[in-house]
Order: structure tokens, then sequence, then C-alpha cells
């Protein structure tokens, strides 16, 4: 695990209006978080082109696996961040099949990379490897950069023009040294990320920037760099193409059989993933996904795995016990430690540097605390997440299902929706409550007319992929509140077809968006932000692309299986650990964010707030927000959801 950044300019500018290696060597420093152990550099100033790297020694500890790393044909350079669990196997069959025998100057799997690169090309290598990763890659040949982005999107890259140059690296506080950095806030953006909680694929908070998406590809050639061009990223692997591949194959065993090769698969992953030269661990919570991991860890281990877990002196957010309890019965190395919310609340301060961009899942403050926890004893944790996007593990899929059944037999619902648009905002309320939950976004709270017309959006859907996207918007109108924002496009406003191609089981639709949007923009980049802060990398063995393809092809009465949520994923688990250990209410991994901001945080939460501040950046509308603020505090309504959003940008706003 590690962090590159880079930068291509003209070649007059490159080599006359900036010291080079000063500039590399400021901007990689930005990064030194991800990879402590080394820096390394490579510049061609008559090619304009410059990369740094900061490593985080994971296997083959040796110099090595310095980089950048250039390739033994000397065509190819180099800069890696991440884990390919399956180069062993890779580096022996090179040496059975390459042509010329490969020459291996360590065993990391930086090198294996580069030689598959030499043997077969690009895109037959990206196909070939296990595991997750972002790379930049430099042909000498051919003088064209390219970058590459493990399926899953495990792993972040950046790119994009400011001015003349073109930047790419691991995060974006790596570009903000370079004197060609203007780090305009894009609004459009800004507008994404109230209603997603992060800004999604492949976007990003700063205009002319984007993030590369999972599954893909892209080459600068020559002509882009005169030209300034954006070129259109290629695609090696989708879920989109999963799916449909899983349609035409899908399992047609037993539920047995589904969870027999469920373990094997999963034993093969974690296997694979157990794999370093430094100490590992694994996160522990005490739910299935979790425990499923760490049992089969343990199962494959000669010694006690080494569990990390936080608790909480709330009880409604404390699942430390269970944690305990299953640690207990495996018999792992576990570690645990209770947290105050002052210790919780500290970690606030520390966000924005954390995550670059506006980032407003507040579960990123307990799983930096666990990160913290964890890389007192490991440099490598194993972590369980998800196991919800590909087993069907969330409530709200049925709930989404089942919104949609009450809503499709409304008689005439367009009819009725487009008289709720015209109704005057004077009219008296109607009886929401059934839909209340979800009436909670871009309004002005109170107002009567705009909750109608989010009503009226509701029952005026087209089909259930839309009542799923409403349900999952953060914020229903972000548009409304974001001052001259029009928001972009995503599978949330693009995505008329799933309705089609997931029928009858509309559930997997569900999923499809989940594993698109909701995992790589906000899980996976919580967690590596947040391990990778502290200089911890996390592995996440359920997300191997054996098992995404498997999940696909699994139907989803076996994954529903008598009512039960990811039922063959808790089969494998309770091989090793009792059903009563596990069976109980799913929690999540939250904080309590609605009471803090009442209490501890609300002089924190007020000046960020402030009317006229907010008025003078000009960002948001400050009479909703207000409005908000105010229904919040005088407990008429809970708004912490959509309050911490905006808390979230106006903290990494003020640190800009």
């Amino acid at each position: 695990m590690c962090g590159f950044c880079g930068f291509i300019s003209h070649t007059a500018e490159f080599s006359n209006k900036i010291n080079i290696i000063d500039c590399l060597q400021s901007m990689n420093n930005q990064l030194i978080h991800r990879g402590p152990d080394d820096a390394g550099y490579w510049v061609k100033k008559e090619n304009g082109i410059a990369l740094a790297h900061r490593r985080l020694a994971i296997v083959d500890l040796s110099t090595a696996g310095h980089q950048p790393m250039e390739s033994s044909n000397q065509r190819y350079v180099i800069a890696f961040n991440g884990e390919i669990y399956n180069f062993q196997s890779l580096r022996e069959k090179l040496n059975k099949t390459s042509t010329t025998t490969p020459h291996w100057r360590g065993h990391s799997d930086t090198e294996v990379i580069l030689a598959l690169i030499e043997s077969c090309g690009l895109k037959s290598t990206l196909k070939q490897l296990v595991g997750m990763f972002a790379f930049a890659l430099w042909d000498k040949q051919k003088k064209t950069l390219t970058l590459a982005r493990d399926r899953m999107g495990e792993k972040p890259l950046y790119y994009g023009w400011q001015n003349s140059t073109f930047f790419f690296g691991s995060e974006l506080k790596a570009f903000k040294p370079h004197p060609h950095w203007e780090g305009i806030i894009d609004r459009n953006a800004l507008a994404s990320y109230m209603r997603h909680n992060a800004v999604p694929a492949p976007y990003s908070i700063y205009q002319g920037i984007k993030k590369l998406s999972p599954g893909q590809w892209l080459t600068i050639s020559k002509d882009d760099r005169i030209q300034k061009n954006y070129p259109v990223p290629q695609t090696y692997w989708s879920i989109e193409q999963v799916s449909k591949e899983a349609k035409s194959n899908p399992f047609t065993g037993t539920k047995e059989q589904a969870v027999e090769e469920l373990d094997q698969l999963l034993r093969q992953s974690i296997e694979d993933q157990m794999l370093a030269d430094v100490p590992l661990g694994a996160f522990l919570s005490g739910g299935v996904d979790s425990s499923t991991v760490v049992a089969l860890m343990q199962d494959l281990s000669d010694q006690p795995v080494n569990t990390f877990s936080i608790g909480f002196h709330e009880d409604k957010y404390n699942e430390a016990h269970y944690a305990k309890d299953v640690a207990k019965h495996l018999k792992t190395q576990h570690t645990e430690l209770y947290v105050t919310s002052q210790q919780a609340r500290d970690v606030i301060p520390q966000l924005p540097h954390l995550y670059d961009e506006p980032f407003a899942d507040s579960s990123q403050i307990p799983t930096y605390l666990v990160s913290v926890l964890a890389r007192n004893k490991v440099t490598v944790s194993l972590s369980g997440d998800g196991g919800d996007e590909l087993f069907c593990g969330y409530t709200r899929y049925q709930r989404g299902l089942d919104l949609w059944n009450k809503i499709s037999r409304i008689p005439a619902r367009k009819t009725l929706a487009s008289i709720i648009r015209n109704l005057p905002s004077q009219t008296v309320d109607m009886p929401l409550l059934w839909a209340d939950s979800l009436l909670t976004g871009a309004e002005s709270p109170g107002s009567i007319s705009l909750k109608l017309n989010l009503m009226a959006d509701l029952i005026g859907s087209n089909n259930p992929v839309d009542v799923y996207s409403f349900m999952q918007s953060l914020w229903k109108q972000p548009e409304d509140v974001v001052f001259n924002a029009d928001e972009p496009k995503t599978l949330f406003n693009q995505s008329d077809h799933l309705n089609t191609h997931f029928q009858p089981e509309i559930r997997d639709a569900f999923m499809y968006i989940d594993q698109h949007t909701y995992l790589p923009d906000d899980i996976l980049t919580k967690v590596d932000r947040a391990a990778m802060g502290v200089s911890l990398e996390t592995r996440v063995p359920l997300l191997d692309h054996r098992i995404v393809d498997f999940s696909w092809r699994l139907p989803t009465e076996i994954k529903t299986y008598n009512n039960q949520q990811k039922w063959p994923l808790r089969q494998v688990l309770y091989q090793y650990v009792p059903a009563s250990m596990i069976e109980r209410p799913k929690m999540g991994f939250g904080i309590p964010i609605g009471d803090w901001l009442r209490g501890e945080l609300r002089p924190w939460a007020e000046e960020l707030l402030e009317p006229q501040r907010l008025e003078r950046e000009s960002f948001f509308r400050p009479e909703l927000i207000q409005k908000m603020w105010h229904e919040h505090l005088t407990r008429h309504r809970d708004w912490h959801h959509q309050l911490w959003v905006v808390l979230m940008f106006q903290q990494w706003l003020e640190a800009q």
C-alpha cells in the first residue's frame, strides 16, 4: 500500500518555470502518511513527465521494491499503489511461458505487473490481476501515460488539467503545492455531494479534476497533451458486464452447494490476502461480515489472529461486547478500546485533511479510531466491507420494494402527482406520515409546498429504481440549497434501463446501484482514507472479483433464503461461530451525531452555519439551513444527516 503523484507539462514550462524536483518533492510529501517507509522520484525533462512515489513496505521490504520502478527492458516506468494477491502465481506463469526469461530484482508484485505488461500488454495484464490497485505507467517508447484502477474501486486515483499541467495521483492534496494548481470548487459536484454524502466518481470537488472510475484505464497521448484533452476511459471489467453474464450463466445448484462454493471462494481470497511480510490483523465488529472474515482467517492461521474493535459507552452505538464474544470463541488476540465522546469529537478537526474532499459519512470517525488502534500492533488489517452490497444485506432493499408496491397501487398516481405539484402553498398539509422518513432533504423544514412537491416526486416515480434512488438521496433537491448548481448525471438519474435488465428481481437493481455508487464512493473511500491516514493498509477480501462474480450468479432467493439477509454468508460463518452470537438487529457503525449537535458540538456547528457567513461564502441558501438547524435544536425533526453533510463541507472549506 502506497501513494503516488505526478504531472505532465509542456517541455518549455516544465524546464524553465518551476524547479521540478523541489515541486515534485513538495507534492510527494503530502502523501507521506500513505508511504512512510520510502520515497522515490523519476523525471524526464525532455518529455515533460514527473513521477513520485511514497512507499508503505508490505511485501519485499528490501530496496528491490523501490518505486517508481523501471521494467527490465527499460521501456516502462510505474508508480503503483495497492496489492496484487496472485502475483506469485503470475510470476511462476511468466517464468514458464515468457519468450524471454524475466530478470527479477526482488519479489515484489510491482515487478510482476511490469513483466506482465512487457509480455502481454496492458489490457491482458489488467484482466489477470487479482487485487486492489491504482497505478501510473509511462511508456518511454510511445511517450504516453496510462492510468488504471482496480475493479471495485478500493484504491483512489484522481486526474485532470489545471492550466497547462496534467495532474494525477492518489490524493488531491498532492496537487496543491504545484504552482499551476487552481483548485476552483465545482458547484455542480457540490450538489451531487449533497445527494450522495460524498462526491461520486467520475467527479471531484474541483473543476477540471476527475476520479478514474473502478475497472477503467485511460491513456494520455502526445496529442492529448498538446490539446489538453480528457481521453475517454476504457473499461476492462464492470459490474454491468458481470451482471449480464450472470443472467446467461446463473448458479443452478442447491442452496447447500452455494454455501460450499462461497466457502471455498472466501477461503481462497482470505488466504491470498493474508500474505504479508509485516504484522497483520483484522477489524472485528461482531457482525456477520467481519466475523466471517476473522473466522476464516483464524481457521487458516496457526497463530491467534490480531483483532480490533472500538466500543462506545452509549449502549445504542456499542457493538464491542458482541465482538469480544466472537473473538473469545475464535480465540483471537483481541484488542478493544472504549472511546469517550470527547475522543471521538477530537477527530473532527482532522477530517478535512484526511479526506481531501467533503465527505459526510459520520462513521468515518469510528473508522479512523479503530485504524489508530490497529496500527499500534499491525501494518495490515482485513475488513469485512462489501457483504451487504453483494448478498442483499441491507433492510432498505426490501423497504424499497415494499414502498414501490404501495406507490404503484395508487390510482391515477401520475395525475395525482401533477395535482399536488400545482397546489397553492397555502394548502393544508396532507397525511404524509407513511412516507415522512423519506421526505428529508432540501425542502425547507416545515414548508408545506416543498414537502408536497417531494411527495409528488415520490408517488410520480416511474419505477422501483426511481423510488430507491429517492430513498438513498440525502438531500432530495440539492439544487434548491446550493447556489448556481446544475447537478451532474449519476446512476441515480440515469437508471431507467436497470428496471428492464433486472426484472423480475428488482432488488438486484438496488444492489447494482450500491455497488456502483455507495460502495466505492462512500464505504471504500471512508476506509482507505481513515486507515491510510495512520499508514495502515486495509484489505477487503469479500470484494475479490471472483466473489463478486459468484454473488451475481447466485439467485436472490438464496441470498435471502427464509427471509434471512446474507443467508449463504451466514451459513459459512455458522460453521465456526454459533448463530446465537450473531443473530441480532443490524446496528451499523454510528455515533450520536444528532445529540452532539444539540450539545457539545453546538458552538462549533453554529459558527459554521452562521447565516452571514453562509451568505458571504455563497455556496448555500442560509434560510433553508437555518430553519433546519432550528428544528433540529428544538427536536421538532432530526436533521442530523442533512446538517452533517453541510457541516463537513463548511469545515472542509475553512481548511482550504
